[in-house]
């Protein structure tokens, strides 16, 4: 054997079980900011004020003005959700057949980073409006890329019997780790309109309040948090040994071609891929306009949206390590099955509900229940919506063949992002329609419930032997 390959070899044994799990979950704690501070809490709210502003100031009414931001976020959420749902399996297949997936993981955590932090150059008048969900888009789709890579990791670091616990524990871990970046940013950094954080401070290092450079620092801030904390993934977690194959696009495709063939033979996998597709894509719809939702619908300043981020990532720490444990105890799917009834149930609250009425009640002038039954969902909507991610990557493992890993959560990404337009494109459509940005996220409804009942058709214990 090659020395290259013993020292290798050497290297793997030398990182314990543990500790390799321990980097596997430093990923999460990484990569958790994305989604928390740029996907949902800060960014988007601030991205759609700016652009409702921007659009208004073209002449457009309040609400066309608010919906048509809404409509323009979707976009950005349907091209991203297009490109990395038809390219993550080809490059697991690649990744299959070369047995390597760091320099993979390397090249998508430079494009998290450069994405995230092209986003300090917003315009807070509205004048680069595109150039942003450009940027963004960008560290978005690597961010989505070197998650799928990761995951795929899993089937090594825990048995069947064990894989839920570990992976419940690994978004819990994550969670708190956007729990403590949300707290800083809305703290030392996001500016009210006060020009003031959340504690009296004006934004840390000499922000300049006015050009809203602490709520635009949330870029800059996220790279920099996924660049320190990265460092335990990378020097705990090793691969196996490279297959000295270096794979072609042709046989990437030949390759995920016959897999999609299989699915034929494999109900269960291709029932689950089919509920997940849906029912994933509703949970993105939910994280991508929960944030809009609050801003255009309630009103509510960011540094609000924040608190009400910081409360539903609390409880998604605190349910996903939760969830984990039932995963373990009952199997994964009965657990999916009950995030979607109570996410269902959280969609159909927020749609009937604005600031006047709820669920067709009438509410007096100045009334404070929307904002408490806001509260409420986003405490479900965090604390469900971590368990169902939790338990999917779960229930994918036991449809997962060890040897194709990549190719599998692959097909996995596709199932997640294949039809990811749908959900942004529905709010979209579904707004423009209504001209409202609240019944706009009633098609998230419909997603939810088709990816329960595919469910019927999926085996709890996979169909792996």
């Amino acid at each position: 054997m090659p020395e290259g390959n013993n020292n290798k070899r050497a290297g793997m044994q030398q990182v314990s079980m543990r500790k390799r799990i321990w980097g596997w979950w430093f990923f999460d704690w990484a990569s958790q900011p994305y989604h928390t501070l740029l996907v949902t809490f800060v960014f988007s709210p601030f991205f759609a004020a700016v652009a409702a502003e921007h659009f208004m100031g073209q002449g457009l009414g309040d609400e066309d003005a608010k919906a048509q931001a809404q409509t323009v976020w979707s976009l950005c959420l349907t091209v991203t959700g297009l490109i990395i749902g038809f390219g993550a399996p080809f490059m697991g297949a690649l990744a299959d057949i070369s047995g390597r997936r760091r320099p993979w993981i390397m090249m998508f955590s430079v494009m998290y980073m450069l994405g995230a932090w092209g986003l300090w150059f917003m315009d807070p008048g509205g004048s680069n409006l595109w150039w942003m969900l450009i940027s963004f888009g960008f560290g978005f789709i690597g961010a989505e890329f070197a998650l799928i890579f990761v995951n795929a990791q899993l089937p090594s670091l825990a048995g069947r019997e064990d894989v839920g616990d570990v992976s419940g524990s690994g978004f819990a871990f994550g969670y708190l780790g956007g729990v403590i970046s949300l707290f800083i940013m809305l703290l030392l950094f996001v500016e009210q309109a006060s020009g003031k954080t959340l504690i009296g401070l004006s934004p840390l290092l000499g922000l300049d309040a006015g050009a809203r450079e602490g709520t635009r620092a949330v870029g800059p801030f996220t790279a920099l948090w996924f660049a320190v904390f990265m460092i335990p993934y990378f020097l705990w977690v090793r691969e196996g040994r490279a297959t000295g194959q270096r794979g072609t696009v042709g046989q990437a495709v030949a390759l995920v071609v016959q897999s999609v063939k299989n699915l034929r033979s494999r109900v269960s996998l291709a029932s689950y891929l089919g509920s997940s597709m849906l029912y994933r894509d509703a949970l993105n719809g939910l994280y991508g306009f929960g944030g809009v939702y609050a801003k255009l619908v309630l009103g509510w300043q960011i540094t609000l949206i924040g608190v009400f981020g910081i409360v539903a990532a609390l409880a998604a720490t605190i349910f996903c390590w939760a969830g984990g444990k039932a995963d373990r105890k009952y199997g994964p799917k009965p657990v999916i099955i009950l995030s979607i009834l109570v996410l269902s149930l959280v969609c159909l609250t927020i749609v009937s509900m604005s600031r006047e009425q709820i669920f067709g009640i009438t509410l007096p002038e100045g009334s404070k229940l929307p904002d408490a039954v806001f509260f409420g969902c986003g405490v479900l909507i965090g604390g469900f919506g971590g368990i169902l991610q939790s338990a999917s990557r779960s229930l994918m493992v036991r449809h997962t063949d060890p040897a194709k890993a990549t190719e599998s959560f692959g097909l996995y990404g596709l199932s997640g992002r294949a039809t990811a337009f749908l959900a942004p494109m529905l709010i979209g459509v579904a707004t423009t329609v209504t001209g409202s940005a609240r019944l706009g996220i009633t098609p998230v409804i419909g997603l939810f419930l088709i990816g329960l009942v595919l469910l019927f058709w999926v085996h709890g214990e996979g169909d792996q032997s």
